[in-house]
């Protein structure tokens, strides 16, 4: 195995740092709209809104686990750096596992995608609805 450089496992730190990024970001949306849906739902008690709302705790759920992997991914990237000198075999099992963590933050993020174009049907459908009964 050709030994690992600094330029490869530092090529990821930009990467994961813009992941990291987006996730905060869409972090902090889902839990404003949590917030919101559940003041309305305490206003109004519509059904619908409940439905919504676990929707939403699943996909911040989701929304954290790839926070964490990408976490343990920039974790490992370090670490990867880190054991160059000392003991190459190791970086690249680090350098590997970092990419795993990326993998599965991605896929992770990718399911918090397809759940939030569930919820946006709920409200399609809601709206429709309202427009039939007029």
């Amino acid at each position: 195995m050709d030994p690992l450089s600094y330029n490869t496992p530092g090529l990821l730190f930009p990467a994961i740092s813009l992941l990291m990024l987006a996730f905060t970001n869409r972090f902090f949306g889902l839990a404003s709209l949590a917030r919101q849906l559940l003041e309305k739902y305490r206003e109004t008690r519509e059904e619908l809104l409940v439905a919504q709302v676990k929707n939403l705790r699943f996909r911040i759920s989701l929304v954290r686990y790839s926070q964490s992997f990408g976490i343990l991914s920039l974790i490992s990237c370090t670490l990867s750096i880190g054991s160059i000198s000392l003991y190459n075999d190791l970086a690249w099992s680090f350098f590997g596992a970092s990419l795993l963590f990326m993998i599965l933050s991605l896929v992770y993020s990718l399911l918090e995608i397809h759940y939030s174009t569930k919820a946006l049907k709920i409200e399609i459908e809601d709206a429709l609805k309202e427009n039939l009964h007029k």
